[in-house]
C-alpha cells in the first residue's frame, strides 16, 4: 500500500509555486499517495495588509519573490509578483474539486503556471470554472458544490492542518512529522528511505535527484 504523505500548498505562493516540479518528481520516484491539500494562507496576518506593512515587512516581501524568482528561472518558469494580496479560497475548493475528478495534476499545473503569469484572477468564479474546464473537468456542479460541501470541506481542512501545526507552505507531513519548504524535499526523501519506502521501478537510487 503506498505511503500517505500529505503535501499543503497556496496558489499564491511563489514558494509553493516553485516547489510544485519537485513534489511531483518525489510522488514519481516513490511508492507514495501525494494527498495535495489547500491551506490558504492569511497574508496581512503574516506579512501585514498593502497599506500598514512596515519597512522591515516590505523588506522580507521583496526578498521572497527575488529568491522565487530565481528558481523558477532555472525551472523556466515565469513568476510575476501579483498585483494585490489575493483571497486563494475558491481557487483551493477548485484544486479539492478537481481532486475529486482525477484531474489535479494537469488542473494544478495549468492554476499555478496562468496564475504567476498574471493570467488567472483567482477570486473570478468565472475563471476558476475556466480553468477547470481547460484542464479537461465537467464543471457542472461546481458551482452548488463549492457553496454547499466544497466550501466546509475547504474550511475543515484548514483548521485540521493548523491542529497538526501547519502554519505555512508548502508543507509536507509524514506520520505526523512536518517538512516546511521546497528546500526540504531532500529530508522528505531521506525520511522515506529510512522509512523503507520502496522507489518505483522507472527511478534510480541516486540522492539529489530533488
Amino acid at each position: 500500500m503506498p505511503k500517505d504523505v500529505l503535501l499543503y500548498t497556496d496558489i499564491k505562493s511563489p514558494y509553493a509555486f516553485v516547489a510544485k516540479s519537485a513534489a511531483w518528481r518525489l510522488a514519481d520516484d516513490y511508492d507514495i499517495e501525494l494527498r495535495w491539500l489547500p491551506y490558504t494562507l492569511d497574508i496581512p496576518n503574516y506579512l501585514g495588509s498593502v497599506e500598514d506593512r512596515n519597512p522591515h515587512q516590505w523588506r522580507r516581501v521583496r526578498y521572497s519573490y527575488m529568491d522565487a524568482r530565481r528558481f523558477a528561472n532555472k525551472q523556466g518558469f515565469v513568476l510575476k509578483g501579483p498585483q494585490k494580496i489575493f483571497d486563494t479560497r475558491l481557487v483551493h475548493i477548485a484544486m479539492l474539486y478537481a481532486s475529486n475528478k482525477g484531474a489535479l495534476r494537469p488542473w494544478l499545473d495549468l492554476a499555478f503556471e496562468l496564475f504567476w503569469k498574471r493570467e488567472f484572477d483567482v477570486e473570478d468564479p468565472a475563471a476558476v470554472i475556466s480553468v477547470l474546464e481547460r484542464a479537461g473537468i465537467d464543471t457542472g456542479g461546481f458551482s452548488a458544490w463549492a457553496a454547499g460541501d466544497g466550501g466546509a470541506a475547504h474550511d475543515r481542512i484548514r483548521t485540521e492542518a493548523e491542529a497538526a501545526g501547519v502554519f505555512g507552505v508548502p508543507m509536507f507531513v509524514i506520520d505526523g512529522e512536518l517538512f516546511w519548504g521546497g528546500d526540504r524535499i531532500d529530508m522528505v526523501r531521506e525520511r522515506l528511505d529510512e522509512l523503507g519506502v520502496p522507489r518505483r521501478p522507472s527511478t534510480t537510487p541516486a540522492r539529489g535527484a530533488a
